[in-house]
């Protein structure tokens, strides 16, 4: 019996041996520390929507001025050095995509979250150079951190990281806002140009 009992003790201690030389359990995809992964990676929180005012170079406007229209927003800033060009010329793509029935019920909004460096007039001539039918919006940082927060979206500046002294990481979605002011969808960065065409369309208004 003694013989049989070191024996099966041996076979275990081999078992236990060979599982802990084959068995690789895989590693939690945790963002490094200091990547950009790692500092976006809690900006989400979940979105709610609503009304807002924000100024543009034609003065204040408000999301409820576009009622009746459905409105593309996207949060970002002129400095952004690729998500917010790219963003930005998929959007246009798909807007120039619209027939002109379609596009006159269709608003796209890009809102800056960089209102130090991002005057009125600066948003005005950025988003002109995309898609003339863009409106550039912004306000002060409480404003902008409260709305971006309802959407389900953040910024965070990061100083001394690029020759301008600082970048801002952001949430990268487009929401798409119903004609009755409510939050209906968000896209992930880079969808491509025919995915956010038909999303347009499945909300756009009727009449």
């Amino acid at each position: 019996m003694r013989h049989a009992l070191v024996a099966l003790n041996l076979l275990l201690a081999a078992a236990i041996l060979g599982l802990a030389w084959f068995w690789h359990p895989a590693a939690e995809e945790i963002p490094l520390p200091g990547t950009y992964a790692a500092r976006t990676s809690a900006l989400a929180a979940p979105p709610h929507g609503g009304d807002f005012s924000l100024d543009g170079a034609k003065g204040p406007l408000a999301l409820a001025d576009l009622r009746g229209k459905l409105v593309l927003l996207q949060f970002g800033y002129t400095y952004c050095p690729d998500i917010c060009p790219t963003s930005l010329a998929l959007l246009a793509q798909v807007l120039s995509s619209l027939t002109p029935a379609e596009q006159a019920r269709v608003q796209a909004l890009f809102v800056s979250v960089d209102p130090e460096r991002d005057t009125v007039a600066r948003l005005a001539e950025y988003t002109a150079f995309f898609h003339p039918a863009i409106i550039g919006l912004t306000g002060t940082p409480a404003q902008l951190t409260e709305i971006a927060g309802r959407y389900g979206a953040a910024f965070a500046r990061q100083e001394n990281v690029s020759a301008g002294g600082y970048v801002i990481d952001h949430t990268a979605l487009t929401y798409l806002i119903d004609r009755n002011g409510r939050l209906v969808a968000s896209l992930p960065h880079a969808t491509p140009p025919e995915q956010l065409a038909a999303a347009i369309r499945q909300y756009l208004p009727s009449n």
